[in-house]
């Protein structure tokens, strides 16, 4: 697969558009685009140690699901990819139904690539204490796979809950997207090999994966 130009000075509708094109043209499997709430001036915490500014790519970020319903519009044929949804800013059942319109509409396209997040700001931005990650990243897709089953669903959890309620539409894929967990610690690849149906290395090369995996 390959990122589409939704980030950054140069990002355009048009160029968007071209790159998705050209990349089913080509034969690619998918296109991806990532998230992000806001670029924080501050400096922030590294992923790896040590603090910096958050690159000015992220100045301009242009949203996921809309920038994916506007290329599915113009492909046929490529999967359409988040990598990735920060889950815990969003609601399950909105996202559950924004995800299953955007498989609907693109003819069962989706790939649904989701995080738990690492930026503070964000997270304060979106009134969601960090310490909600991990349990609050298992819950979510648990309630969101909920959201997808057939009518009605329910779902009670710890930090969300569904009455008894028809939520439609329902994805085109049977059970919903693939849901890809993504992050970079052996934390991350276990809470996908557990609840998610593949792992997504966000910041990840081959070199660096192979021994978080083999740790397990």
């Amino acid at each position: 697969g390959i990122a589409l130009p939704h980030t950054g000075p140069h990002a355009t509708p048009e160029g968007i558009v071209q790159v998705a094109q050209e990349a089913e043209r080509l034969g690619y499997e998918a296109v991806w685009v990532l998230e992000r709430l806001l670029r924080p001036t501050a400096p922030i915490p590294l992923p790896r140690g040590g603090f910096g500014p958050m690159s000015d790519v992220y100045a301009t970020a242009y949203e996921p699901i809309e920038t994916l319903a506007f290329v599915a519009a113009r492909t046929s044929r490529i999967k359409l990819g988040t990598s990735v949804i920060d889950a815990l800013f969003h609601v399950p059942v909105a996202l559950a139904r924004r995800l299953a319109t955007l498989d609907q509409l693109s003819g069962g396209r989706v790939i649904a690539g989701l995080g738990q997040g690492s930026n503070a700001p964000e997270f304060e931005a979106a009134n969601i204490p960090m310490k909600r990650r991990g349990a609050g990243l298992e819950e979510f897709v648990a309630a969101l796979r909920a959201a997808w089953r057939p009518d009605p669903v329910s779902f009670k959890g710890r930090f969300y809950n569904i009455p008894e309620s028809d939520v439609s539409p329902k994805p085109v894929q049977p059970g919903g997207p693939p849901i890809l967990i993504g992050g970079m610690a052996p934390a991350a690849i276990e809470r996908a090999a557990r609840i998610g149906d593949g792992f997504n290395p966000v910041g990840m090369s081959v070199e660096m994966l192979q021994p978080a995996i083999a740790a397990f």
